[in-house]
């Protein structure tokens, strides 16, 4: 028998690279087998190195909104390149996509570009730290702000998916001053303020959390958030480097109507490309070097084609408000399919759906939080992938990732999904 040119290559990449892979989850020992190589993208599909095609629910884990290979996208990167691929220097775009950003995004008055949504994260809580001169501040549990030791403390996304939400290597100093709550109880950031009066600089949150699997915010929960941070003068911070551009033209903030004090930026605002973003008010962001004193540089960052490629994408959101339209139609369709669906073949699992994002939960419990998300049959969602994946549909190789869709999704591809959904409880239950 053959082997694979995948399963080759995962043999091959062990012995150079830790798991095999370059993100943890990639590696698929959630879900069991092993990891599929791709060649290329095209719209809704992926196409791996052994000529398989697949329909995809990740669009490399949010930014390709309108689908893969875009030509609009492609032909900027071309023409991008033609001028060279890295100045470490100013360019007219930078200027160009700042200004948009700042026009779309309601709590930003200025923005600094970076190269990855963890430089953002990292940059902004150093940001608030230096603006209040406190050192703490809190996260959520189970919400995933990129790999800085200060969020890697129960953290979401590959984290727990590997099993491991605290990671050897981050210092019980570094610990000690990040506090935990859990997502959607006000009752506990007070008791955290009043514990640590004064003492805490920033709360960072994604307001939409997407790495335990897709949860919504309470009715009420992120204005309380706003109105105990002005009452306290802490930062706060929309991580919206998953929703930022992607549920609605200005984020999370603009469909709810709450507005951060900062906001991290990533993924969508490369077009595909490494890229990430902080910003906020003026008067956080002036301190900012060189404009105040803190420190925060990165030789690619601002890359020419990074710009080329977000400026183009960016554009063509702001211009065109129907993406939005389409993309809240296509994920209501997935949705109520999939839970008509098992209702019909008898299975209350939970379904969580915010507009192109959404989340099979293997629980019948209700999913508000980090430990309703841990209900949920780890090894059930193992299987369902696996039937998806022989079925020709890609989801995200863990129970605890939340899938992006993308515009490239006609309705026969949605037909072809919800019949593989079917096909695939039918198969796992009998």
């Amino acid at each position: 028998m053959q082997i694979s040119e995948s399963k080759r290559l995962f043999a091959k990449a062990k012995n150079f690279i830790p798991g095999g892979v370059n993100s943890p989850v990639r590696a698929f020992r959630a879900v069991g087998g092993e990891p599929i190589f791709i060649k290329k993208a095209d719209g809704a599909y992926l196409f791996d190195e052994d000529g398989n095609s697949f329909i995809e629910l990740i669009n490399s884990w949010g930014p390709m909104i309108l689908g893969h290979n875009h030509p609009m996208i492609r032909e900027a990167v071309i023409e991008a390149m033609s001028n060279g691929t890295s100045f470490g220097a100013p360019t007219a775009k930078e200027v160009e996509i700042a200004e948009l950003i700042v026009s779309m995004v309601p709590s930003v008055e200025k923005v600094r570009m970076v190269n990855s949504g963890t430089e953002a994260t990292m940059s902004a809580i150093r940001v608030a730290r230096g603006y209040t001169g406190r050192d703490k501040f809190i996260k959520m549990e189970g919400h995933y702000h990129g790999h800085g030791d200060s969020f890697l403390i129960a953290a979401g996304s590959g984290a727990i998916t590997m099993g491991h939400p605290d990671s050897p290597g981050v210092t019980e100093g570094t610990a000690k001053d990040t506090l935990l709550a859990p997502y959607n109880d006000l009752d506990a950031i007070e008791n955290l303020v009043a514990a640590n009066y004064g003492e805490i600089a920033a709360l960072i949150l994604e307001p939409v959390p997407g790495n335990m699997g897709l949860c919504l915010p309470n009715p009420g929960y992120l204005q309380g958030l706003r109105d105990i941070c002005t009452r306290e003068g802490i930062v706060l911070i929309f991580d919206e480097v998953m929703t930022g551009f992607r549920l609605a033209r200005g984020g999370a903030q603009e469909l709810f109507g709450v507005i951060p004090d900062m906001t991290t930026l990533g993924k969508i605002i490369g077009g595909g490309m490494p890229v990430g973003a902080y910003g906020g008010k003026k008067e956080i962001m002036e301190f900012v070097s060189p404009a105040g004193p803190v420190y925060q540089a990165g030789t690619l960052s601002g890359n020419p084609i990074a710009m080329a490629a977000g400026l183009t994408m960016l554009k063509y959101l702001n211009s065109h408000p129907e993406v939005y339209s389409r993309l809240d139609e296509i994920g209501m369709q997935i949705a109520t399919g999939i839970s008509t669906i098992n209702a019909k073949l008898g299975y209350d699992f939970t379904i969580n759906q915010l507009g192109s994002m959404y989340s099979l939960f293997f629980t019948e419990e209700d999913v508000i939080d980090f430990e309703s998300a841990k209900t949920s049959d780890t090894g059930l969602f193992g299987k369902y992938f696996q039937a998806m994946l022989k079925l020709g549909v890609y989801l995200a190789p863990s129970q605890f990732e939340t899938l992006f869709l993308s515009t490239a999704l006609t309705d026969e591809l949605i037909g072809k999904i919800l019949q593989a959904h079917e096909e695939s409880m039918k198969e796992i239950f009998n």
